[in-house]
């Protein structure tokens, strides 16, 4: 069973929520989408045991785009059997499908997020009033993200990392 880190299997399995994950839930620690993803996981590991070894950590949805944050490694298990989960979930939310490490580095959370674009610099903007922006040039040529998809994005690095990213392409 895919372990989910912010709520006991036993409630995510069972849809009823203990009195300590119903106060996850009133918090907002625990999100509606974060429930949905954790019982879609959990459907699919019959189909494939390499779920049940996953780290499911949180579901961050904004438009038309759903990022996964999982666990150090967990990447590989996710992409496994030639996409197939991926294709599963995108088919059962109808959302273009990110997936995300917890615990790395900004690049490498940059790298994940933007992919299959390839980024060519990273650079910190600080700016008067004391805050920062995240520049990402990313590389023109090749498979491009749509625009609408860019925006999305930046939204779901606000929440996962609190970071503003201000995106660039160069060729």
């Amino acid at each position: 069973m895919p372990k989910m880190v912010n709520i006991c299997n036993f409630c995510l399995k069972s849809g009823i929520l203990c009195s300590k994950c119903q106060a996850r839930v009133r918090l907002g620690e625990i999100t509606k989408t974060d429930l949905e993803i954790g019982r879609l996981l959990i459907s699919l590991e019959s189909t494939y045991p390499s779920l049940q070894d996953i780290y499911f950590y949180k579901a961050i949805e904004y438009d038309d785009v759903l990022a996964l944050v999982v666990g150090r490694g967990d990447v590989a298990r996710l992409l496994s059997y030639g996409g197939k989960i991926l294709r599963a979930v995108r088919n059962k939310t109808g959302k273009t499908i990110r997936v995300l490490e917890y615990g790395v580095d900004d690049r490498k959370f940059l790298e994940d997020l933007f992919a299959p674009s390839s980024i060519l610099t990273i650079n910190t903007i600080w700016l008067p009033d004391g805050t920062t922006e995240t520049r990402v040039i990313l590389k023109k040529r090749g498979r491009r993200i749509p625009p609408f998809h860019i925006e999305a994005l930046k939204q779901i690095a606000r929440e996962a990392r609190g970071m503003t990213l201000r995106v660039e392409f160069s060729y």
